[in-house]
C-alpha cells in the first residue's frame, strides 16, 4: 500500500509540461545557439553547440545540430535530425526523428515575442534546452529561464552551461 501511494504522488506531481500556444515555424527556423542544457549522451562535453532549422514544403522540419567534441578547436560532430510538427499542436510539439522508426518527444516550452529566446523540453523532463540567436543571453534571462524549469518539475541542478563564442 506504501508502493501505490508513493507512485499515485509521483503521477499527480507531474503536471502536463507547459508549451507554448503556438510557433510560427517560418520565423522559427534558422540558427539557435545551445546556451544550456540537460544534455544527451552525445553532446556532454559539447561546445559552441548550434541548432538550426529548415522547413521543407512538407512541413518536415529539417534539422542540423553541430558542435565541436571537449573544446572550440575539437573535432566538428554534426547530426541530422527531422522534426515532425505534430498536427494541432500549432508547431509547439513535434516528433524529433534520429533512427526511423522512433521520435523523440520536443516540445516549444517557452518563446519570447521576438524569437530570439526559447527552451525546447520533454515531457519524461530528462532533456532540456535553453538556446538563443546569439551566443549569450543576461545573466538575469537565464536566471528567470531556470526559475521557470523549475517550476515546470526540472532538476535544474543538472543543467549544463554549454560553452559559446561569438562568431568570427
Amino acid at each position: 500500500m506504501a508502493l501505490l501511494a508513493v507512485l499515485a504522488t509521483l503521477c499527480a506531481s507531474a503536471a502536463p509540461l507547459t508549451v507554448v500556444s503556438q510557433v510560427d515555424l517560418p520565423r522559427f527556423m534558422g540558427p539557435w545557439y545551445v546556451i544550456a542544457c540537460i544534455p544527451t549522451r552525445i553532446e556532454r562535453n559539447a561546445w559552441g553547440a548550434i541548432e538550426s532549422y529548415r522547413l521543407a514544403p512538407d512541413g518536415r522540419v529539417l534539422t542540423e545540430f553541430s558542435f565541436h567534441e571537449g573544446a572550440f578547436d575539437g573535432p566538428l560532430k554534426r547530426y541530422r535530425p527531422t522534426g515532425f510538427p505534430v498536427a494541432g499542436s500549432h508547431g509547439a510539439i513535434w516528433g524529433m526523428q534520429f533512427i526511423w522508426p522512433f521520435k523523440a518527444d520536443y516540445r516549444v516550452m517557452y518563446l519570447d515575442a521576438d524569437y530570439t529566446v526559447t527552451v525546447i523540453g520533454r515531457e519524461k523532463r530528462d532533456f532540456v534546452w535553453i538556446m538563443a540567436r546569439a551566443p549569450t543571453i543576461a545573466a538575469d534571462d537565464y536566471a528567470r529561464l531556470l526559475e521557470f524549469l523549475q517550476r515546470q518539475g526540472y532538476e535544474v541542478g543538472r543543467l549544463r552551461r554549454v560553452p559559446q563564442r561569438l562568431p568570427s
